[in-house]
């Protein structure tokens, strides 16, 4: 059997875009069309591959043909490329899983730098680095910047370096809350910052110090730049990257939370896939502690 490329890009674009009256826009062709392709090819595998909600959702043999199809399309490119076709070649999207605080620092940089050369079309989704990888199982993303070492099936892994978090207060919160410095029973009471409910970085700190996190008084920021700001206009204290330290912020004391990053990529021979790689790691190189 064979899984015909066109119907499994019809996949992959319901995926990115959806449902299936947005991904017709993107493919040029009607919403019929389009559901009359997800429907030849459900039975041609015998597996339903997309739940038809709102947005709508993959199951596991959708995924499945969405790796594919993005696979196809990567390698259809650096084909056209090695024959010197670069020009009759349209423009490839990219979609790469990174973390907040990486985005938010270091990420943009090499990214920028690539699309300045490369026709791409980057898609980006943020997560937290210890979920990154999910999005490499599922098909959604062709690597990510994850905090996971051991490898995604099918993937290969790099080291990129740390980055370093350090507990941080804006001064007149340092004063208040803490006047006799960080102790156990100061960090009982005084309000800190959570990305989001997944955060746990914060909570890694205080047990270093002897406080347990829950009853402790906090307020969620689910953004990374939003989150430095949160904490140097004195709303809580909280753990800062290393990268976004200013004069604004005092440290706690206390050891930092180190967290060592992996860039994790389709295990695919792709000229593109790996420069993008490349330009990543050159960067991580430049700002990540090693």
């Amino acid at each position: 059997m064979k899984i015909d490329p066109e119907l499994a890009s019809t996949v992959a674009a319901v995926a990115d875009e959806g449902t299936l009256d947005a991904a017709s826009r993107v493919l040029q062709i009607t919403p019929s069309a389009v559901s009359q392709r997800l429907k030849t090819l459900e039975q041609q595998l015998g597996r339903v591959l997309v739940v038809r909600s709102k947005p709508a959702r993959l199951t596991e043999a959708g995924e499945a043909v969405v790796r594919l199809a993005r696979q196809v399309e990567l390698l259809e490119h650096d084909a056209l490329g090695g024959l010197g076709l670069d020009g009759d070649a349209p423009r490839i999207r990219i979609p790469l899983a990174v973390n907040a605080d990486s985005m938010a620092t270091w990420f943009l940089r090499p990214i920028a730098r690539l699309s300045a050369v490369h026709d791409i079309d980057v898609d980006l989704h943020r997560d937290d680095q210890n979920f990154t990888a999910r999005l490499l199982e599922s098909g959604t993303v062709m690597a990510a910047v994850t905090s996971e070492q051991m490898p995604v099936a099918g993937c290969s892994v790099t080291p990129l370096g740390v980055l370093e978090y350090r507990a941080m207060a804006e001064a007149g919160f340092a004063e208040r809350w803490f006047p006799e410095g960080a102790t156990p029973e100061a960090l009982a009471v005084a309000p800190f910052v959570d990305f989001d409910r997944r955060d746990t970085l914060q909570h890694e700190w205080l047990r270093t110090r002897g406080v347990a996190a829950q009853g402790v008084p906090r307020h969620y920021v689910p953004a990374s730049h939003d989150f430095a700001l949160a904490v140097r206009l004195g709303l809580g204290w909280g753990m800062v990257p290393l990268l976004q330290h200013d004069d604004a912020l005092v440290p706690l004391g206390g050891d930092p939370v180190r967290v060592a990053l992996y860039w994790q990529q389709w295990n695919l021979r792709s000229d593109l896939l790996d420069t993008i790689a490349a330009e990543v790691a050159a960067e991580a190189a430049r700002v990540l502690v090693r």
